[in-house]
């Protein structure tokens, strides 16, 4: 058995995704270009990956390409173990300790880390996203409830 190009494994993903993506938004009002309802962002963003994905398979296809390797959970479990994370600790921690919590749980999804840069680079982003959604988009975002109620 051949071994399937990494273009291929790409673009069928990407298809998948297009296509739950359509189905998931299917129920939403589409409108028109005059009048756009809530459907038609979801349906023109499904499509334009599912091209995306059709152009790597044909790619792949065509050319052939570097073979699918075997996968390694660690990156995306840590990626979506951190996601979750943050949707746990946003609210009753705040941003101030989900911010940093989020970042330092992604950087294990890597053995290449580098803590210290990590851990900078979580305290500078968290203070960014607090400056821009709860100070310049006045976002009802929970900076550190626990010890100044804010």
């Amino acid at each position: 058995m051949r071994p399937i190009p990494q273009d291929i494994g790409a673009g069928l993903f990407l298809l998948a995704l297009a296509g739950l993506a359509l189905w998931l938004g299917s129920d939403l009002a589409g409108g028109r270009l005059n009048q756009i309802g809530a459907g038609m962002f979801p349906r023109v963003v499904a499509i334009a990956i599912g091209l995306c994905g059709l152009a790597l398979v044909i790619g792949g296809l065509r050319k052939g390409g570097i073979a699918l390797e075997r996968w390694q959970w660690r990156g995306p479990l840590f990626i979506l173990g951190a996601a979750v994370a943050f949707g746990f600790a946003v609210r009753p921690l705040g941003l101030a300790v989900a911010g940093p919590l989020v970042i330092m749980l992604g950087a294990y999804a890597s053995r290449e880390t580098r803590w210290l840069e990590t851990l900078v680079f979580g305290v500078v982003m968290t203070a960014f996203c607090i400056g821009l959604f709860r100070f310049a988009l006045n976002l009802p975002i929970p900076v550190a409830p626990w010890p100044i109620g804010y």
